[in-house]
């Protein structure tokens, strides 16, 4: 696929103090992409479109540069201890993501410049832990590696958590441009985890982002490079042929990958809340999404916010059928959770 490349950017002004941040404009200043100023990286209010679905296409196709003031990481279970920020906001189009809600009206791509800082920040939250190992997810609400060819902000992370001898780093991607991290120091601290689905339902629900075939290949170039791997397989979607669908899956994958120890799989299936969908088919009108809540049992999550999950008999049935199905092609991995 292409790589990602903004219609449009932002940058405050004072991340032009930092080499990242200076880096980046004097790349993009003389280039045809319009450039401008922005006061806050959390503030853009001028973006252009005649409607909020067009104004909101027009942003996921903005970046914003700018500096992460806040250091205070947020927790990040049950997958690590923290949240590395790295950037904010994704490219993928993906019609389920609880991005669409989590950033509201400010769905562009921000990417923080302050390496250093952050890193220096890290650094303490391992060291206030010693002497347990700290882990830190760096995708809670972003996906780095679809914009690493504009940072490099990626490999850097990778490389300081590669010299933490109590800190590892993880993350997950649906992006397949992964050649840039392949020779990166990472000495085993790094679990690289790919977000992968049934071909279905990536053509169907996860527009601008990596193939079926170009993650399995990634996912293949990653294991090679001795990366501690690992996927995700969400959400778990029953749709007509769902069973031969991830079957098919999982066989492709075990085709593509060589002899991989400490293999791990998380598997969520498909939720959503009434303000989710509202939002979702404000964004996607033509969604083929299933989001109909007399099928669906309700689930109350925190803050009395209720989810719309499958029914228990369907739950067991995908839960049974994914389990069976990794143990057939990948006998050695370990199935983290399923919810």
């Amino acid at each position: 696929m292409k790589l990602f490349q903004p219609d449009l950017i932002y940058f405050e002004p004072q991340a032009l103090e930092y080499p990242l941040g200076q880096e980046l404009y004097n790349r993009f200043k003389n280039s045809n992409i319009p450039v401008r100023m922005t006061t806050s990286h959390n503030r853009i209010t001028n973006l252009p479109g005649k409607n909020d679905l067009e104004k909101y296409r027009i942003a996921k196709k903005t970046l914003v540069v700018g500096v992460r003031k806040t250091l205070k990481f947020e927790p990040s279970k049950p997958s690590a201890e923290y949240a590395i920020p790295l950037a904010t906001g994704c490219m993928g189009h993906c019609h389920y993501c609880y991005l669409q809600t989590t950033l509201g009206n400010r769905p562009y791509i921000r990417v923080y410049v302050n390496l250093e800082e952050i890193f220096e920040a890290a650094a303490k939250y391992i060291q206030e832990r010693s002497p347990e190992i700290t882990r830190f997810e760096a995708a809670c609400t972003s996906d780095p590696v679809g914009i690493e060819h504009l940072t490099g902000s990626l490999k850097k992370t990778i490389e300081f958590m590669g010299k933490q001898e109590l800190g590892r780093l993880r993350f997950v991607t649906k992006f397949a441009n992964v050649d840039s991290l392949l020779d990166a120091t990472h000495n085993g601290h790094t679990r690289f985890r790919f977000s992968v689905n049934a071909d279905y339902v990536i053509r169907q629900f996860e527009p601008a982002t990596a193939s079926f075939d170009e993650r399995v290949e990634a996912a293949g170039k990653v294991a090679r490079a001795g990366y501690p791997l690992g996927f995700i397989i969400a959400p778990l979607i029953l749709y007509d042929g769902w069973k031969e669908g991830y079957t098919q899956l999982l066989k492709r994958l075990s085709q593509e990958l060589p002899e991989t120890n400490g293999l791990t799989f998380e598997l969520i299936s498909h939720r959503f809340t009434q303000t989710a969908k509202k939002i979702i088919l404000q964004r996607y009108p033509k969604s083929k999404l299933e989001m109909e809540e007399e099928k669906r049992k309700k689930k109350w999550g925190r803050y009395g916010r209720v989810k719309y999950v499958y029914q228990e008999t369907q739950m067991k049935e995908l839960e049974e059928h994914m389990r069976e199905q990794i143990a057939r092609y990948f006998p050695n991995a370990c199935v983290e959770y399923f919810t």
